[in-house]
């Protein structure tokens, strides 16, 4: 893969840990000549580009990082990466977080769709199915340029554990998750595999099945273990892999949050599930045959996503 700079602009909203490391992320890999960071805190996102950009010469990177409170500086953009929100805290769901951040994504529409009517949107806040539903209303912009991150983070989280089980290197495993990014999301444990061998025929089921609860529960354990906080590394990295795949056209088979119509059976619902990401977006959804079980799954993760779009309405955020 070549390491020129695509002629683009990447504008990342949130100068909050997910946001700063996906700012800093994206210069180190030369995605665009500049990365613009924005945030309501004012100073905030022009120190961190301040610092970035002084380690420029020292890292090798040629993007330059802009640091704004002012959504102007964000027009003309290619892709952005939305990570403003609130954070879950200790004892919270993604759902406690509906309203407040339901009230983000409504504004940062309204200047995303004014100056970059053309852009392609990631969505990384949470409630994350929900959040990406509200800002594509809001946006209206066609359903292949508005995708949520969640199943490239799950799925990294599935296959870290998974090679702590084997003992393999974490780069030879090959992991799938589908469905809501919560409590209801659907390891694949019969996709699953390790240099092309199933994890079923390596572990028996018990212990993967442990490995997908554990991963259920991924981003829940990080937040009790930090206290103040939640995980940002690998969100920032998985937001990274799907605007990277975007902005070079390396049409990567990704798990994303995509609007489904039809495709596995839902309708008018966003929800994760493996797709081809390349310039245009979501090029393509792909369909999965699925066991009875696991259909069955998906269709309760489904529900899950339904109360929270309820919820929404109820809020008075659509």
């Amino acid at each position: 893969m070549s390491n020129a700079i695509p002629k683009k602009k990447l504008t990342v909203v949130g100068a909050g840990y997910v946001g700063s490391t996906c700012a800093h992320l994206a210069a180190l890999k030369n995605l665009a000549p500049e990365i613009c960071l924005i945030d309501i805190a004012e100073g905030r996102p022009q120190g961190i580009a301040l610092d970035m950009n002084q380690s420029a010469a020292i890292e090798g990177f040629g993007s330059r990082v802009v640091g704004t409170n002012d959504p102007a500086d964000t027009e003309d953009s290619d892709v952005f990466i939305v990570t403003a929100g609130l954070p879950r805290k200790p004892g919270m769901s993604r759902s406690d977080l509906l309203e407040v951040n339901g009230q983000v994504m409504r504004s940062v529409a309204d200047y995303i769709r004014a100056g970059s009517p053309e852009a392609i949107v990631i969505v990384v806040t949470n409630p994350l199915d929900s959040m990406v539903t509200l800002i594509r209303h809001h946006l209206g912009f066609p359903s292949r340029r508005v995708i949520g991150m969640a199943g490239v983070l799950d799925s990294a989280r599935y296959s870290w554990f998974i090679a702590e089980g084997t003992g393999a290197a974490v780069q030879d495993v090959d992991a799938m998750v589908l469905g809501a990014h919560g409590d209801s999301m659907v390891p694949m444990a019969d996709r699953c595999t390790v240099s092309g061998i199933g994890v079923l025929d390596l572990l028996d089921r018990d212990a993967v099945e442990a490995m997908g609860e554990r991963t259920k529960k991924g981003g829940g354990e990080i937040v009790k273990l930090l206290k103040t906080g939640s995980a940002w590394y690998a969100p920032a990295s998985a937001s990274v892999a799907m605007a990277a795949s975007i902005l070079r056209d390396e049409k990567r088979l990704l798990p994303c949050a995509c609007l489904l119509n039809g495709e596995y059976g839902i309708e008018n619902l966003y929800m994760g599930v493996p797709a081809i990401l390349g310039a245009g977006g979501v090029e393509r959804i792909v369909e999965l045959p699925l066991r009875a079980e696991s259909r069955a799954l998906l269709q309760k993760t489904a529900g899950a996503i339904h109360e929270d779009v309820l919820a929404m309405r109820d809020l008075g955020l659509f």
